[in-house]
């Protein structure tokens, strides 16, 4: 089951979202903007690892690798 989720944009910005529809391969205006929200999730799980891992380091629980051998 889909909702709809109404939107404003600014005339620059509508302009923007159509043009990458057209040049980006996207079927529709809901198409890019899922993609969009896509990546921002993505982004922010990777943003999230990342501060762990540098938690992690702090605490001095990583390993810091020379080469590819030292993942073995």
């Amino acid at each position: 089951m889909r909702n709809i989720i109404n939107i404003s944009l600014p005339k620059d910005l509508t302009k923007e979202v159509e043009r990458q529809v057209r040049e980006g391969g996207y079927a529709t205006k809901s198409e890019f903007f899922r993609e969009l929200i896509r990546h921002s999730l993505e982004e922010e799980k990777l943003f999230r690892e990342i501060e762990e891992s540098q938690k992690e380091l702090k605490a001095g629980k990583g390993k810091i690798l020379r080469s590819l051998r030292d993942l073995r």
